[in-house]
């Protein structure tokens, strides 16, 4: 019974409390890229050990001493059927919430696809660019096959031509990286946990890291002085649903990072090795063991 229960308390962990004691560093920021990888491994460690807590549970239940129980009882049977049950329930619900996911952001993005179109206007400019008539300073990526740049009459009074190019590289970046999936499957991911045992760490920060990611474009191709100053111009207001702006994540760190850019190696290092230690390690080191007396097992069987 070792193997399920570790597998739980793991699947717990990687749920909830490690989540939210790595939201509160901030030293993955130095690699957003390296950072993304490190969360994806500790949701896909999560998923891992939940199925494995579930399987093996049901394995141990029709065992005894590594053999068959020969007449394991109705209350055997019951439990073994529920723990197949509730493992299953785990990979419906996972299915479910990324289909709903997928399926409610790309409604909203094609309404609001519409919406430009219908009330924007190409920007002779700059080439892919949609106009909104409106006074607040917004720019905007709708990510998709058929995406679009949207930026609002009072970013291009507001923001110097410079500026323009660094919020433009900014959305562009995003289109580009898709950098819309990586956060849609944390969505689902997000969805999918029960309330009571999810953080909102794993989406939140993947949401800032993708802005940072996408700065980091955006300061290679414009310099460091255009997009700071236009984030301070263009920050704070939130991009519509399904969409990606220059305004997300965490403004002040985002500034921070690009007047002075870290040196990323050895952060991007400590992600990467962090990541392949919480996705093979604990489920390898306990998962395989059961396997092989699973697979002993079925041979003496």
């Amino acid at each position: 019974m070792t193997t399920p229960l570790m597998l739980a308390m793991i699947a717990l962990a990687l749920a909830q409390p490690v989540p939210a004691a790595l939201a509160r560093t901030r030293w993955p920021d130095r690699s957003p890229r390296a950072a993304i990888v490190l969360w994806q491994s500790l949701a896909l460690a999560a998923v891992l050990a939940t199925l494995g807590a579930g399987l093996s549970a049901a394995w141990w239940l029709v065992l005894h001493e590594g053999r068959p129980v020969a007449d394991p009882g109705l209350l055997r049977v019951g439990l073994h059927v529920a723990c197949l049950g509730l493992t299953l329930l785990v990979g419906v619900r996972l299915t479910w919430a990324a289909w709903s996911v997928g399926r409610e952001l790309r409604s909203a993005r094609r309404r609001h696809r519409h919406l430009v179109d219908l009330l924007g206007a190409p920007d002779a400019a700059h080439g892919g660019v949609r106009v909104l008539d409106a006074s607040d300073p917004i720019a905007y990526c709708v990510p998709g096959l058929d995406s679009r740049v949207v930026i609002t009459r009072g970013a291009l009074s507001a923001l110097e031509e410079p500026e323009v190019e660094a919020v433009l590289a900014h959305e562009r970046s995003h289109l580009r990286a898709r950098h819309d999936l990586v956060v849609e499957g944390f969505s689902a991911l997000h969805r999918a946990f029960p309330r009571l045992l999810r953080s909102d760490a794993s989406l939140d920060r993947t949401r800032e890291l993708v802005e940072m990611l996408a700065d980091d474009r955006a300061r290679v191709r414009t310099g460091e002085l255009p997009l700071a100053r236009a984030l301070v111009k263009v920050g704070g207001r939130p991009a519509p649903q399904g969409a990606l702006g220059s305004g997300g994540g965490v403004l002040e760190r985002r500034l921070l990072r690009i007047a002075d850019p870290p040196q990323a190696r050895a952060a991007a290092a400590a992600c990467y090795l962090l990541a392949a230690a919480v996705t093979i390690g604990p489920t390898a080191a306990l998962a395989i063991p059961w396997l092989s007396s699973a697979a002993a097992t079925l041979r003496l069987g």
